[in-house]
């Protein structure tokens, strides 16, 4: 398979050119280890998996790692865990940059390992699955850059789009890099296997969960709830369980970076504003084969066919963010009235409100909930900057007063 450029990849060799161990973590196939083989391919890389203990790396940590006489990648660090305190020792010892590259699939006790064990030595940084530019090959900077850099510099001539690309095939493939270039027959069967070796491996590890058959249920109904706002309560009801237990496994999907959360912004206002968290599945084509939705025509008939947009959209921002030098907040806004902005972003003291509609054309209507966005945080101490309208059309131009259309698949 032809390698495709990821977004992460300057960040990853910044990393290594600052911190003794790098460490990649995201969900199972989203290319963690690819990535490193391709920037690193002289490296000698070791797969850990949960049966076996491969070169005794967890019974004989120390003499594993004396073993390799420069960097080494270790993928899916989660299985070896008695590696940590070792490595830690390790580079300490050495004030050479790049000693070990780690990836991991399970954030929970692993990351707080890593955490304590190598603070300051160690980077972290999620990998997600591609975006539509990684999967084509787009080389130049992601839209969402220059919009937080000057909005207003967007609507600059003559749009491009990114050819040969349409919403229903986009949303429905979604990005894990394995399905490059696979007949959209064979995704059933991917994603079958994808399912039953993520629940197998993660999560029966991870949960010590029993009920193997309601958890894929459970799944199947979080993929029905992707981009709307959580209430754990209800989400008990569905599974016939406490909202406790739903919580708990939802966390599950959260440390297996299967799942994100987008905190309520509330700011400073004193009018009631939604204060529950909304969440989004990783993977729109994920999404689709857990609501089985078979094709990419079947897409534009099924009653959540806007909300699998906005996850798609969604993702592919923070994917975009993720790869960028410095951090950006990510939450949403809802109203006690009814009015809401899917997407805001924090940079400093400047917010960024962002909608995401698919839709063919969208003016004043579509840009409700961006005005009263701007309307309750008009006294704010934060700037609320131009916001935009991620939607299905072709040109970007001004929606409504300093409220831009963007396409979703434009390209600076």
């Amino acid at each position: 398979m032809i390698y495709k450029k990821r977004l992460l990849e300057r960040k990853i060799l910044f990393a290594a050119q600052h911190f003794k161990a790098v460490l990649i973590v995201g969900a199972r196939q989203v290319g963690k280890s690819t990535v490193l083989k391709n920037l690193f391919p002289h490296l000698p890389i070791v797969t850990f998996n949960p049966i076996q203990d491969i070169q005794r790396a967890r019974t004989e940590p120390e003499l594993f790692l004396s073993s390799f006489n420069g960097p080494v990648i270790l993928d899916e660090i989660q299985f070896a865990p008695e590696l940590l305190a070792h490595i830690k020792i390790k580079i300490d010892q050495s004030d050479e940059k790049g000693q070990y590259f780690l990836t991991g699939s399970q954030n929970l006790s692993m990351l707080k390992s890593v955490a304590e064990s190598m603070a300051g030595r160690v980077a972290i940084i999620e990998l997600s699955p591609m975006t539509l530019y990684e999967l084509h090959g787009i080389d130049s900077r992601h839209w969402i850059e220059q919009y937080l850099e000057n909005p207003s510099t967007l609507l600059k001539g003559r749009t491009n789009l990114i050819p040969n690309t349409n919403i229903p095939e986009a949303i429905w493939r979604g990005g894990f890099p394995g399905l490059i270039g696979m007949p959209n027959e064979g995704f059933e069967t991917y994603f079958d296997g994808y399912l039953k070796t993520y629940i197998d491996r993660d999560i029966r590890t991870m949960g010590n969960i029993d009920q193997l058959v309601k958890f894929e249920h459970f799944l199947g109904i979080l993929a029905a709830l992707s981009s709307q706002e959580i209430n754990y309560n209800e989400l008990g009801r569905e599974i016939d369980s406490a909202g406790k237990t739903a919580q708990r496994w939802l966390n599950l999907l959260y440390g297996s970076y299967m799942w994100r959360d987008a905190r309520p912004f509330i700011g400073n206002t004193i009018k009631r504003v939604s204060q529950r968290d909304k969440g989004y599945l990783i993977d729109s084509g994920f999404a689709c084969q857990l609501l089985h939705i078979k094709a990419p025509n079947q897409l534009l008939s099924y009653p959540s066919a806007g909300a699998l947009f906005e996850t798609y959209i969604s993702n592919m921002i923070c994917a975009t963010l993720a790869s960028l030098p410095f951090g950006t907040a990510v939450y949403h806004w809802r109203s006690a009235g009814g009015a809401e902005v899917d997407i805001i972003l924090q940079q400093g003291n400047a917010l960024y409100p962002i909608e995401v509609k698919m839709k063919s054309n969208v003016g004043k209507y579509e840009a409700r909930g961006i005005k009263a966005f701007k309307e309750t945080y008009k006294d704010s101490k934060l700037k609320v900057m131009t916001g935009i309208i991620v939607y299905a059309g072709t040109d970007c131009y001004w929606a409504d007063h300093d409220i831009l259309a963007v396409p979703w698949n434009m390209v600076l």
